[in-house]
C-alpha cells in the first residue's frame, strides 16, 4: 500500500511549486494526484489507470517539474518529454505547466504538426528542459537532428490508448528507446489495450499502478441520456439543441457532416463552427478560443478533436451520430464533468441505431436515461434545455487557411502538415477564485 497525500503541502515540491498552485487558486488535488505523487516525486515509474478529465496533467507535470527543477539543458537536448497523441492536447498540456514551469525556472518548447517544423528546431536549439510533442513531429526533428533524446530523465506517455488508436506506437517505441534508459517513466492511459500493455512491459520498470477509475467507468456527475428521434425529426430537434443556453459539443462522424451541420446552424441562428482534423493549426487553436470565450456556442466536432478540448464549464456534449466504439463514447463524454463539475452526454438514436448503441452502452458500463422525443416535447427540452433558435443567419469570422508552401519538413508521421504561423501559450490571464486543480 502506498502513501497517499491528504494535501500538497504534504507532498515535498519545491516551494516555487507549492507557490505558484496557491497563486493559481489551487488548493485540494484529486485523487489521482494524492495518489500518484508520493511515488512519481520519489522517481518511481508510475502506471495511472483515470478517465479523461481526472487531473491527470499536474499529476505528472508536478513531479516533472519537480524533479527537474534546478537543471539546465543542453541545446538541443532536452531533460523531461511528454508525448501525447494530439496538437491540442500538447498545446493544452503546455498551457496548464507554464506557470509552474515560470515557477521553477523551466523552459518548455511545444512540438506539433502543423505549425513550422523551423521555428520548433530553433526552439529545441535555444535550450528546453521540458518537451511536450506529438510523436510523428517529435520523430521529424530527431531524424534532421535537431533533437536527441538521450539526456531525457523523465517521460510521460498521456493518453497512451489513444496513441494506439492513432497508430503512433511504433514511433513511440522508436522515441523510448533513445531517452535515458536508466530514467523515471510515467503512463497515463484509460484502458491498456491496443499494444499499451506491451509498452508498459517494456519500458516500464516495476511501475507503481493507480487505478482512481476504472477503465470503462464515467464520472458520477456525468449523467446519460438516449433520445430516440424519427429520422424526419432530427434535423429540427438537432437544431433547437444547439440553440440551447451554454457551451455545447455536438460529435459527428465525419468532418463533412460537421462542416455541413455547422453551416445550417449559422443560418439558422446558432453561432457554430466546426473542429476537425481538416482545419489547419492556427484555425484549430482560433475556434476552440472563440468557444472558450463564448464567440461561438455549438462546436461541431470530430473525434480528432475528442481528447483534446478542455473547455471549463461545459455542461453538455451531443452524440449526433452515436460512436462505434465505447472507449470513443467515453472519450468524447470527457469533454464535459471535469474538475469535479456535473455535465450531461445526450445521444441521438434512430430506430435502426437502437440495437448497436444499446450493445455500445453495455460495454462502456453505462445505464442511460432513455426518452422517445417529437418536435415539441416538453421533454426535448426538459432533458437538453433546447430552445427555438433566432432564425436569423449569423457570421462566426474564422481564419483562412494558410497558403501551402514547403518548410522542408513535409508532412508529418502525426497526418499534419508543417506550415502554419507561430506558436504562443501563456497562462490565462484571468482572474481565478479558489478551486481544485484544473484536470487540463
Amino acid at each position: 500500500m502506498t502513501t497517499v497525500i491528504p494535501s500538497f503541502a504534504h507532498t515535498g515540491l519545491a516551494p516555487e511549486l507549492l507557490a505558484a498552485l496557491t497563486a493559481q487558486g489551487i488548493i485540494e488535488p484529486f485523487p489521482i494526484q494524492t495518489a500518484t505523487l508520493p511515488d512519481s516525486l520519489a522517481g518511481r515509474d508510475v502506471l495511472g489507470r483515470g478517465r479523461t478529465g481526472s487531473g491527470k496533467t499536474l499529476a505528472f507535470g508536478l513531479p516533472l517539474l519537480s524533479r527537474t527543477a534546478g537543471r539546465r539543458a543542453r541545446p538541443g537536448r532536452p531533460l523531461a518529454l511528454v508525448l501525447v497523441p494530439t496538437r491540442e492536447l500538447a498545446q493544452q498540456v503546455t498551457t496548464a505547466l507554464a506557470p509552474y514551469a515560470r515557477a521553477v525556472g523551466l523552459r518548455c518548447a511545444t512540438i506539433v504538426g502543423g505549425l513550422s517544423l523551423q521555428r520548433q528546431a530553433d526552439a529545441l536549439r535555444a535550450g528546453a528542459e521540458v518537451v511536450v510533442a506529438t510523436p510523428g513531429r517529435l520523430n521529424d526533428l530527431v531524424n534532421r537532428g535537431d533533437a536527441r533524446l538521450g539526456e531525457v530523465a523523465i517521460t510521460v506517455l498521456d493518453e497512451a490508448d489513444q496513441m494506439a488508436d492513432m497508430g503512433f506506437l511504433p514511433q513511440v517505441t522508436k522515441l523510448l528507446e533513445q531517452v535515458a534508459p536508466d530514467g523515471q517513466r510515467m503512463l497515463f492511459s484509460a484502458t491498456l489495450d491496443g499494444g499499451v500493455d506491451r509498452l508498459v512491459r517494456r519500458f516500464l520498470s516495476s511501475p507503481v499502478t493507480h487505478s482512481v477509475d476504472p477503465g470503462t467507468a464515467t464520472v458520477t456527475e456525468m449523467t446519460h441520456h438516449v433520445l430516440h428521434v424519427d429520422a424526419a425529426d432530427k434535423p429540427a430537434a438537432l437544431t433547437r439543441i444547439a440553440a440551447r443556453e451554454g457551451r455545447t459539443i455536438l460529435f459527428m462522424g465525419t468532418k463533412h457532416r460537421a462542416d455541413r451541420l455547422a453551416r445550417q446552424l449559422l443560418s439558422q441562428g446558432v453561432r457554430a463552427a466546426a473542429l476537425h482534423g481538416g482545419k489547419s493549426q492556427p484555425q484549430r487553436t482560433r475556434i476552440l478560443e472563440q468557444f472558450r470565450t463564448g464567440q461561438v456556442t455549438a462546436l461541431v466536432a470530430t473525434d480528432v478533436a475528442a481528447r483534446g478540448i478542455h473547455v471549463d464549464g461545459l455542461d453538455m456534449v451531443v452524440n449526433v451520430d452515436p460512436p462505434t466504439e465505447a472507449k470513443d463514447y467515453l472519450h468524447r463524454g470527457g469533454r464535459t464533468a471535469r474538475a469535479g463539475e456535473s455535465g450531461a452526454v445526450v445521444t441521438l438514436v434512430l430506430p435502426e441505431q437502437r440495437r448497436d448503441v444499446s450493445r455500445l452502452m453495455s460495454v462502456a458500463g453505462i445505464k442511460p436515461q432513455s426518452t422517445q422525443v417529437r418536435l415539441g416535447d416538453e421533454a426535448l427540452a426538459r432533458v437538453t434545455g433546447a430552445r427555438e433558435p433566432s432564425g436569423v443567419p449569423v457570421t462566426i469570422v474564422v481564419p483562412p487557411a494558410p497558403a501551402a508552401r514547403s518548410t522542408g519538413g513535409g508532412r508529418s508521421a502525426d497526418g499534419s502538415g508543417t506550415a502554419g504561423g507561430r506558436s504562443t501559450h501563456r497562462a490565462s490571464g484571468r482572474s481565478r477564485r479558489p478551486r481544485r486543480p484544473s484536470p487540463a
